[in-house]
């Protein structure tokens, strides 16, 4: 895409001398097209997406490759500037293409769409009038299926060659073989993938993705245990004890609270040694945030007198760092300019810093902060709401901050969705807090 425009660009006099960056772009880009397309189909054979969406993407990729041997060629030549504005046009279209099939492949089909939010917090579930009467499969089953599996094992993509939103497909299985056996939970791959501890290599739904509650997997186990009907009722199939209060539940309009994932789930490429290094000769405490992760923390707690010049020792990872703890450096204002650069920051600590409003007002970039720690600064609550534009923020620490009493109805407004924590708690003293010990009873001879 950059040949392109570079070409179309060489055509005025005064960018001539991009013609030897434009013969260099053209034939990286054709090499690598070239690569892609046999990557790409390599992949594709392992049976993981759907067929007809890769057969596209696989066509396009291949005609983007031979196109871009085509304008390489002709572009070399010096054929007819005409003959080679069209080529390029088409290539152009080509590209965007065949990379919107393969987003819709990796991504899901409605990866572009506005209205789609990884981070949805709550989901409203309508309750089921009669759960007696309702199909067991469609009606119960069916929608945990689709809200937490459909999206690795559904129509556009079907890892380990699971498709679970066709009946066929599901009862079929993947390519180690059913994940249902009907009447035999414990031997039923589904249970087994889904009962597993989170951190657990196996665990299903992946732990980036919304998870399970207990109640969801006991039903799904009833089901599979009672035969996993596709056609009959609740009513028809045995109900054990511990089945109905979850049965129950479903009659009832339920919000369902789904844990936001802690790291981000796009991976992120390896953080620079020599950055790492640089900071924890300073005495930083820099590690990944989880295992098989390149996500980083990066913790001050033993170095106070870090200053805002040194604050541009992160820029090589800001990338990877999601956890920035300064609390208790001798940072000001100007060192938050460095921080807003830390797109991925999901929870930073300025507590007992020097910062003010006019510090904070810089963060209101970072889209992902979660976790912001305001404890014990100059802050107010004006420089607060300067950062009612963060959707994800969840949580703000102002204990022995600057906010005045009149401020809190205010920022609670301007933060529905975010727990604002004050501190200065007074714990009531009650009477049942006192246990008063006697020595037992001597039994007399």
């Amino acid at each position: 895409m950059l040949a392109c425009l570079f070409q179309w660009l060489e055509r005025k006099p005064r960018f001539s001398s991009l013609h030897v960056a434009t013969s260099i772009a053209f034939l990286i880009g054709m090499i690598c097209a070239i690569l892609s397309a046999v990557t790409g189909y390599l992949l594709s054979r392992g049976g993981d997406y759907d067929d007809g969406l890769v057969t596209a993407h696989q066509w396009m990729g291949i005609a983007v490759a031979v196109v871009s041997i085509v304008m390489y060629y002709l572009y070399k030549q010096s054929s007819d500037a005409r003959l080679q504005i069209s080529t390029s046009v088409f290539l152009f279209i080509l590209i965007i293409i065949t990379g919107h099939l393969g987003g819709s492949l990796t991504h899901g089909s409605d990866y572009l769409s506005p209205w789609k939010s990884p981070d949805t917090v709550t989901v409203q579930r309508k309750p089921i009038p009669n759960v007696q009467e309702a199909v067991a499969y469609s009606d119960i089953i069916q929608p945990l299926l689709q809200a937490k599996c459909y999206g690795c094992h559904g129509k556009n993509k079907q890892k380990g060659k699971l498709r679970m939103d066709d009946i066929l497909k599901l009862m079929k299985g993947g390519k180690d073989g059913p994940v249902i056996v009907p009447g035999n939970p414990g031997k039923s791959e589904m249970v087994r993938r889904t009962s597993l501890p989170r951190n657990d290599d196996d665990h299903m739904p992946p732990k980036e993705k919304p998870q399970l509650n207990e109640d969801e997997i006991a039903l799904i186990h009833w089901w599979i245990a009672s035969g996993a009907s596709f056609d009959k009722k609740v009513k028809e199939l045995e109900q054990p004890e511990e089945i109905k209060p979850a049965l129950l539940a479903l009659q009832k309009e339920q919000i369902q609270r789904i844990i936001i994932p802690d790291i981000p789930t796009t991976p992120v490429a390896k953080g620079d040694d020599v950055a790492i290094k640089r900071l924890r000769d300073l005495g930083v405490v820099v590690i990944p945030v989880a295992q098989n992760t390149n996500y980083l923390s990066a913790n001050f707690v033993i170095v106070k007198d870090f200053n805002d010049a040194q604050m541009q020792l992160l820029l090589p990872l800001k990338e990877q760092i999601i956890e920035l703890n300064l609390g208790g450096t001798s940072i000001r204002d100007s060192a938050l300019q460095v921080a807003s650069e830390l797109k991925n920051l999901m929870r930073l600590q300025l507590d007992h810093t020097k910062i003010t409003d006019k510090g904070v007002a810089k963060l209101s970039t970072l889209q992902n902060l979660r976790y912001l720690n305001l404890v014990s600064t100059a802050v107010t609550a004006e420089g607060v709401i300067q950062l009612k534009g963060l959707k994800n923020l969840r949580s703000i620490y102002l204990y022995q901050a600057a906010v005045r009493k009149v401020d809190w109805p205010e920022l609670k407004k301007a933060f529905p969705k975010t727990s604002i924590d004050s501190g200065g708690y007074t714990v009531p003293f009650l009477p049942t807090d006192t246990t008063e010990v006697k020595p037992p009873k001597t039994v007399k001879q």
